[in-house]
């Protein structure tokens, strides 16, 4: 289906209802890895490998096959779980406002 351009908030809502992601972004592979929705990234390298390593993220370039088996893998029901990502626990903020006062 295609639509036209969305707003990031409408964007991240329908990925937040998806089973699956496909993309090149790397900003989705972030987004999808916090949120433990399985993303097939097709690219061959990823500047975001904590993604891959710890995330829900398949790293798998752009050879059909790697893609196919990727997708059976999700769809089949053992798509892989994001693991604990050291620092993504959504208290950046509480971080960067001790470390500036910490300062003064």
């Amino acid at each position: 289906q295609l639509c036209t351009p969305l707003s990031y908030l409408d964007f991240l809502d329908l990925y937040r209802q998806s089973k699956l992601v496909l993309t090149d972004s790397g900003g989705i592979q972030e987004e999808t890895s916090w949120l433990n929705i399985p993303c097939i990234t097709m690219r061959e390298n990823t500047e975001r490998f904590v993604t891959v390593e710890l995330g829900s993220n398949y790293l798998v370039g752009t050879r059909r096959e790697k893609i196919l088996a990727a997708f059976e893998e999700v769809m089949s029901g053992r798509a892989k779980q994001r693991q604990s990502i050291p620092l993504w626990d959504g208290k950046a903020a509480d971080r960067i406002v001790a470390y500036f006062e910490a300062m003064l």
